[in-house]
């Protein structure tokens, strides 16, 4: 398999690649990024050939969006597919708002001085498209997706989808969809709703296959195709440590000890932990791609070089023999 292998975006029209580039990174999310090492990693993973370029208002309250803007628009409109959400405002920060910390550090660091809340109206959703083709200087994005509605779903379908539905009526977007760090919601959008794709995050990985009990196969019927991003679970599956990070918490004793399992098995067949986290959602046939945020371009060459590292078939029916994936988790080719 090759990064860059070209792929049907479900029932739409747009062609992503399998490896899609998240941008969180390009926000300064936990750590600073430099402007001049975004510019060179966007060039660098669009002169590979990477298609899907997924970004958030959140993100950096606005950063990543108005860093990428200006590589995107030194390109062919139609050599890229982009991606954006909807759900989270940004606002002038006031005195009162509390700070935005992750483990007692700043989700963003040296973010502009904004403040984010939800807000999943018809008229918020149609302001926020908006309000990021200013920023990224652009005349259309191509997928626009309902960001975290946990909390807001009977706001989210009477509002931002239906906004979302017009947009794409319009041709203003070419496809909808939802992106959330869980599947039982992401199902009810599935089912009750005419969503083009949806962006599955932390669930369908070597440690969290939540996404398999319903989400998935649900969507390879309905023909909605899945984005996997969080394929490292915030981190973890990078380098496993006792209490390290896993789901934006501390992980527990049996997370660390399922992790270590692991990682064993895959050293036994020289694999690195990484290149088998990073492969293993490509095994069902509902997914069209994997996001992959980088802080820089040598993130970026390495993950460009897992999909094509090789890989027994042997070292997937061990991590099934040892329970570790389920039996019915379908493992890459």
């Amino acid at each position: 398999m090759s990064a860059v292998d070209p792929v049907r975006l479900g029932r739409t029209s747009l062609t992503v690649s399998r490896l899609g580039l998240g941008t969180a990174w390009f926000g300064n999310f936990l750590y600073p990024t430099r402007p001049e090492t975004v510019a060179d990693t966007l060039e660098a993973a669009l002169d590979a050939g990477i298609r899907l370029v997924d970004t958030a208002p959140f993100y950096g309250l606005g950063l990543a969006e108005q860093r990428i803007g200006p590589v995107l628009r030194s390109r062919p409109r139609d050599s890229f597919v982009l991606c954006t959400k909807v759900g989270r405002m940004l606002r002038p920060r006031t005195p009162d708002d509390p700070d935005l910390l992750d483990q007692g550090r700043p989700v963003f660091v040296d973010a502009p001085p904004l403040h984010p809340y939800f807000d999943f109206s018809y008229d918020a959703a149609l302001r926020s498209v908006e309000e990021s083709l200013e920023r990224l200087g652009l005349d259309r994005v191509d997928i626009a997706l309902i960001h975290d509605p946990d909390d807001h779903y009977e706001q989210a379908v009477a509002g931002a989808y239906r906004a979302l539905e017009r947009l794409r009526a319009e041709g203003t977007v070419s496809a909808i969809g939802v992106g959330m760090n869980q599947a039982e919601m992401l199902v009810r959008f599935a089912r009750e709703t005419d969503i083009d794709c949806v962006l599955l995050a932390c669930r369908y990985t070597l440690l969290d296959q939540s996404g398999l009990v319903e989400l998935l196969p649900l969507c390879a019927d309905k023909g909605i195709a899945v984005i996997i991003g969080g394929v490292y679970n915030t981190g973890y599956l990078a380098n496993p440590l006792p209490g390290g990070i896993y789901n934006y918490r501390p992980a527990t004793p049996e997370i660390y000890g399922r992790a270590l399992r692991i990682r064993e098995i895959c050293e036994r067949y020289s694999v690195p932990l990484k290149t088998a986290a990073l492969r293993f959602p490509f095994g069902h046939p509902a997914v069209t791609t994997v996001l992959a945020g980088v802080r820089d371009r040598r993130e970026l060459e390495e993950n460009v070089a897992a999909l094509q590292y090789p890989i027994p078939e042997q070292m997937w029916q061990e991590l099934r023999a040892e329970g570790l994936l389920p039996e019915h988790a379908p493992i890459p080719s």
